[in-house]
């Protein structure tokens, strides 16, 4: 029998190691740690798995490419930037996960939001392996000259490593549809041929219905799962979101399609507070504001009543019974769970890559809150990306409906996944499960294969 000491001893012991071969990447070590304790009780009992040292294998990437960007602005100032692509895991299939352009990102980040991506794509069911790539590039106040340009030059050497079956990168923060456009033409123009080797393209040129609404409809989507497990459901539902990207725009319509009432949304510089719920008028003026203008949230408290933007906050301590983090990481401490606690929630729905910090995510097991890990309830994005590759590989498009139907039937999946591994009495371990689904189905596959 595995006890909590003996758990905790592993779990430790593991991670000095983890951390000594990986000094100073805090966000990697983080993302490791929440898969080792979620799964290490179990892989205790399998020792199929320890003699194999699956956890040490899976926590090594495949390959990491480091490459120089260099490029021209407006101005004929040369710009110099570094690019990576983590390519950490393909046993399930193609390497598969999005491109970050952002001054934030740094190998740390890359390795975990790619360790982070083979469970994800693993809980889709979908033949993809995990990666992630980017820049610290900032797309931000340059022209659509400059971001081409950049584009241009990090595809030229990007070219090398990637391909539909190889390795299938997409758009995360900072790489929307602007960037995919310059990326993609890029690739062909070094390739000289069309392949689905980029997904989130536009649909004139092979990108698939609902890619853009993804992520925040598959997080309602498992959210309303969860409620719906134990006889609730999002209808009359407070829920407080983070963020006001694609993720948050778009959970924020989905809720609001299933009854709920949307109370905040956030940037950078606060967070805005709408009292009586934000209606689909206002909802397309924010995305407006930011898919178009790229303005301030703030800019949205200005213009309608009964909205109120606080400078500086997170929206973490408004009273809500569901909460969809879908800004970005450890957006979420224990302040802000226990006030969350405190104000009634009843369900967090990750939408962002781990947007709690551990302390967080323990405080919301200990009282027994319904909590979604983001590798299951942001599946979504990844999981649709997955079906682009496939309508490019038989060359035909599904309807928006079929799209929809398909995510819908995905996200169901992952929840029964979740339940499998995860459940107790009364209640269901969501981040345990999660975590011990997405990790068997990589380990069976890894031990099947030998030693590689």
């Amino acid at each position: 029998m595995v006890t909590k000491t003996t758990h905790r001893k592993e779990v430790d012991q593991f991670m000095v190691g983890l951390r000594k071969r990986n000094p100073y990447e805090t966000e990697f070590h983080q993302a490791v740690e929440e898969v080792v304790e979620a799964v290490m009780p179990w892989y205790l009992q399998h020792e199929e798995y320890r003699n194999e040292r699956i956890l040490e294998r899976v926590t090594e990437p495949d390959r990491i490419v480091s490459f120089r960007i260099t490029w021209e602005t407006d101005t004929s100032d040369i710009e110099v930037n570094r690019g990576w692509r983590v390519q950490f895991n393909h046993v399930l299939g193609p390497y598969k996960g999005g491109l970050r352009f952002h001054p934030t990102v740094n190998q740390s980040v890359l390795k975990f939001l790619g360790f982070e991506q083979i469970f994800k794509n693993s809980l889709t069911g979908l033949p993809m392996g995990g990666a992630k790539g980017g820049s610290n590039f900032d797309p931000k106040g340059k022209s659509d000259r400059e971001v081409m340009r950049f584009c241009q030059s990090f595809m030229s050497e990007l070219h090398r490593h990637i391909g539909e079956d190889i390795d299938i990168p997409a758009g995360d923060i900072g790489v929307g549809s602007r960037e995919i456009s310059y990326l993609f033409a890029q690739y062909m123009r070094m390739r000289n041929r069309w392949a689905g080797v980029i997904t989130g393209k536009s649909l004139a040129y092979g990108g698939s219905e609902v890619r853009r609404e993804a992520t925040g409809y598959g997080c309602v989507y498992f959210c309303e799962n969860m409620l719906n497990h134990f006889g609730d459901s999002l209808r009359n539902k407070n829920v407080a979101i983070s963020g006001s990207g694609n993720v948050a725009i778009y959970a924020a319509e989905k809720a609001l399609q299933m009854g709920a009432r949307v109370i905040t949304l956030s940037d950078s510089g606060g967070f805005v507070h709408i009292k009586n719920g934000i209606n689909e008028d206002q909802l397309k003026f924010v995305q407006d504001l930011k898919e178009r203008r790229r303005g301030r949230i703030s800019e949205f408290a200005d213009k309608y009543r009964g909205v109120d933007f606080h400078a500086n906050l997170r929206p973490w301590d408004v009273s809500c019974q569901v909460a969809m983090p879908c800004a970005t990481q450890n957006e979420l401490d224990a302040k802000d769970a226990k006030s969350l606690i405190g104000n009634g929630v009843i369900a967090v729905s990750e939408g962002a890559n781990m947007p709690l910090t551990v302390e967080a995510v323990h405080m919301f097991a200990d009282r027994k809150v319904l909590h979604a890990p983001g590798k299951a309830s942001n599946a979504g994005g990844v999981a649709v990306s997955g079906l682009e590759q496939s309508q490019n590989s038989i060359r035909f498009s599904w309807s928006r409906e079929e799209v929809d139907r398909r995510l819908r039937t995905i996200m169901a999946e992952i929840h029964q996944q979740c339940i499998l591994h995860g459940a107790e009495i009364g209640h269901v371990d969501y981040v345990t499960g999660a975590n011990v689904a997405g990790f068997k189905k990589v380990a069976d596959t890894m031990i099947a294969y030998g030693v590689l």
